[in-house]
């Protein structure tokens, strides 16, 4: 699976500042919402189940990255938002760690196999220092897409 395929362009951003990991959640979740990912009346319930996931164990896996997710029946198609955040957030990540970096998915429930396949494109690109480091130094929407478009080309090697 490709990152563009399932990255929401105009639910990227390079300038999280939010103070808390549920405001950034919420951020993440409003720029879905925005772009017409995310029915707006479902935006509380997404938020909801997206944090009860976060509170049973942090997606922040370390190396400065989180990906909060979900499967929901009342999501109709994959969608993928991400913020950068320089000065880092407490995520509870597993290596007690700021987070940089934070991918929101949300998947349809009822379709677990792509929600897989989803999963493994954004840890395969998280667990490269190549990406991250970019990703981390990214001063734009434009130049996530633009790292996002060779992590699918597989230009980007460790």
């Amino acid at each position: 699976m490709k990152m563009l395929d399932i990255v929401v362009k105009d639910a990227i951003t390079t300038d999280l500042t939010p103070t808390t990991r549920d405001k950034i959640i919420g951020e993440l979740l409003d720029m879905l919402v925005s772009s017409g990912s995310v029915n707006k009346e479902l935006r509380d319930e997404f938020l909801k189940a997206i944090i009860k996931r976060e509170n049973r164990g942090s997606t922040g896996f370390g190396h400065g990255v989180a990906v909060p997710h979900i499967k929901h029946g009342k999501i109709d198609s994959m969608a993928v938002a991400i913020g950068v955040c320089k000065d880092g957030i407490d995520f509870n990540a597993l290596d007690g760690q700021p987070v940089h970096c934070v991918f929101l998915l949300l998947s349809p429930e009822q379709r677990p196999a792509e929600h897989l396949e989803a999963m493994e494109a954004v840890f395969g690109n998280l667990s490269q220092d190549t990406f991250r480091n970019f990703l981390v130094q990214a001063n734009s929407p434009q130049d996530v897409i633009t790292l996002l478009g060779e992590a699918d080309a597989s230009q980007i090697k460790n």
